[in-house]
């Protein structure tokens, strides 16, 4: 769609440009037009990594010669320390993913200059990529030097400490040892249990959520621990976002950590969709009466699942969050959700009969059809 959004448009000639000219204030024969016509005319076609790259390897050409020597440049050319609490790679410095590229290519032979390189660029940018080739050729180094970040005064170079290492780390190559063995990761995790930030905790939560898919119990005995030893509201909003994919499949213990009780005896009545039959880019009105059949009040999860249907007939289950809620005893409560039912790029839909059902704590409880047309 013309004039539609996209992160890779930061890496173009004019971009080039600007971070050219920040490098001829300390290297005053650095070619700025030489190289923001050079970039200008090789990324048109390209997708963002490619662009970086290109932006990258144009560095590399006007460069002194030594690596060290360049990289000392480069670190020179950062600007001064302006990089907001959670703005990460989402900042005015898209241009400095380049030099964190350039530290990533050239610099895997120079950890004693390009760790400390990627330090001073996450301050400003983010070097969450380029660390982790360092992960694997300098394992030893590099998880000396994460270990000291998740430390740092800056909440910017801790987050780095967490998301450089998370093994399944989006848009990155994937930390096979880590996925494998989560130890060394959670090494670095413990010093950020509680951590102040937000920005922080966002990536130590994710970090635990993506190790919960292969290791659930181990997650959950730290999330366990962390909540016996560190009962901080901070530690608390890690253990709930990170146990969210565990709550999702109605891990019990995960239920239990985050205070909720009786999903057993809370029944489902009522369960109906409007309309029966929706058009694609449609909205799914799901409504619901939850009913605590006890004489002690409880807490409850509520998540409801779409099953939608495959190219081959099948379908496959979405769960989506709801809400959680108090329910005293005996206590009736009518719920009521939209549900979008339009295109997106993570989802292709097909006609036919979709199902939705609603469970409480992790336990199915009712379930209800809808045909979808308008597809194709």
């Amino acid at each position: 769609m013309a004039g539609e959004y996209s992160l890779k448009n930061h890496f173009d000639g004019a971009s080039a440009r600007a971070l050219g000219e920040s490098i001829r204030r300390v290297y005053p024969g650095f070619d700025v037009d030489g190289y923001a016509v050079e970039v200008a005319g090789l990324v048109g076609p390209l997708e963002l990594k490619e662009r970086v790259l290109v932006m990258a390897k144009g560095l590399r050409d006007r460069l002194p010669e030594d690596y060290p020597g360049a990289v000392g440049v480069l670190v020179s050319s950062l600007e001064a320390e302006a990089l907001g609490e959670g703005e990460g790679m989402f900042n005015e410095g898209f241009h400095l993913m380049a030099v964190a590229r350039f530290v990533e290519e050239y610099g895997l032979e120079h950890p004693e200059v390009s760790l400390p390189a990627l330090v001073e660029i996450t301050k400003r940018h983010t070097s969450e990529f380029a660390v982790r080739p360092f992960v694997l050729r300098h394992y030893e180094t590099t998880m000396e030097l994460m270990r000291a970040c998740a430390l740092d005064p800056d909440s910017n170079v801790r987050r780095f400490a967490s998301e450089g290492i998370r093994p399944r780390l989006p848009w990155a190559r994937r930390l096979t040892r880590f996925v494998e063995d989560p130890g060394p990761v959670l090494e670095v995790l413990e010093a950020l249990r509680s951590d102040p930030s937000k920005f922080v905790r966002t990536s130590v939560a994710n970090n635990l959520n993506d190790m919960s898919r292969e290791h659930p119990e181990l997650v959950l005995d730290v999330a366990e621990r962390w909540t016996r030893e560190s009962p901080t509201p901070e530690t608390a909003w890690i253990v709930r976002h990170a146990l969210r994919t565990l709550v999702k499949k109605g891990e019990q213990r995960a239920l239990a950590l985050l205070g909720a009780t009786g999903g057993e005896l809370v029944g489902v009545e009522g369960l109906g969709l409007s309309p029966e039959v929706l058009e694609l880019g449609g909205v799914l009105l799901v409504r619901v009466d939850l009913v605590n059949r006890d004489d002690r009040p409880h807490t409850v999860i509520v998540d409801y699942v779409v099953h939608h249907v495959r190219a081959n007939g099948g379908r496959s289950p979405k769960v989506f969050k709801w809400t959680t809620l108090e329910l005293g005893a005996g206590e009736r409560k009518r719920l009521e959700k939209k549900h979008p039912v339009r295109p997106i790029t993570t989802r292709t839909y097909y006609p036919g009969k979709h199902l939705v059902e609603v469970q409480v704590n992790g336990l199915v409880k009712a379930e209800v059809g809808f045909e979808l047309r308008g597809v194709g």
